[in-house]
């Protein structure tokens, strides 16, 4: 025993530091070693189906490339037509504008007529001798079977999609409340005014209205007569006109 002693008091303390280190680091190798093998299968199993999304985003594009390139042929054509296709977009703008005018979104100026509705200054009068949504729906109604081109009632565009409805002591056109007198514009032929006339509706409404209920009612023919644009939110996808009273198919 101690002869042992003494050779390993003989040994160089480097030599054992480093027979230490090694083994601790022989040990690290080892560790790193058994664990080496999970990961790499983990981060395989991870990665395939990042590479089949990133393959079908790279199919989509290449798709998308394509698509854009053969519309860009088609417009490339359709610029090299020559003439004809500055006509056809000729046409095209006429008919945008048309469809424009029909929906009310282009101010109009022209010959027309400018009726101006008010309640009655009888003293005591009722209900009944205040302008009401109806008479202006009547008024509004003639116009239109008369020929009438464009129609606002106090600088408000009527449209397929306007509402003329009593609200309270006013009367609702689109999203305006309009208190009286009312102002109905139109601009139409130039005898639209005796269209009216000879309408039976029309007599009848200026006899049981304004003659037995004193409603206040002026009509001026003028050479010019401005209709303004409609200003609220066009929603209507589709619109197709219905027949007149009495229209011969």
């Amino acid at each position: 025993m101690s002869t042992l002693l003494a050779r390993a008091r003989a040994i160089p303390s480097w030599q054992i530091t480093l027979a230490v280190a090694l083994l601790v680091l022989g040990f690290l190798i080892a560790a790193q070693l058994s664990a080496e093998g999970p990961r790499v299968r983990y981060t395989t199993q991870e990665r395939s189906p990042l590479v089949e999304s990133a393959q079908s985003l790279q199919s989509q594009q290449e798709a998308l490339k394509t698509r854009i390139l053969q519309l860009r042929n088609q417009i490339g054509a359709l610029e090299s037509q020559g003439p004809g296709s500055a006509d056809s977009l000729k046409t095209l703008y006429a008919q945008l504008e048309k469809a424009r005018i029909g929906a009310g979104l282009i101010g109009l100026t022209g010959p027309g007529i400018v009726f101006r509705l008010e309640d009655s200054s009888q003293p005591g009068a009722g209900s009944d001798s205040l302008v009401s949504a109806q008479d202006l729906r009547v008024i509004v109604q003639e116009l239109w079977l008369g020929g009438a081109e464009a129609v606002a009632i106090n600088d408000e565009r009527l449209t397929v999609s306007t509402a003329v409805l009593d609200i309270g002591g006013s009367v609702l056109v689109n999203s305006a409340y309009l208190a009286p007198p009312y102002k109905v514009t139109a601009i139409g032929p130039r005898d639209l005014y005796k269209r009216l006339q000879a309408s039976i509706s029309f007599r009848e409404f200026v006899t049981d209205r304004v003659e037995h209920h004193s409603l206040g009612l002026a009509v001026a023919e003028l050479d010019v007569v401005d209709v303004p644009a409609f200003a609220g939110t066009v929603a209507v996808r589709f619109g197709q006109p219905g027949a007149s009273p009495g229209a011969t198919p």
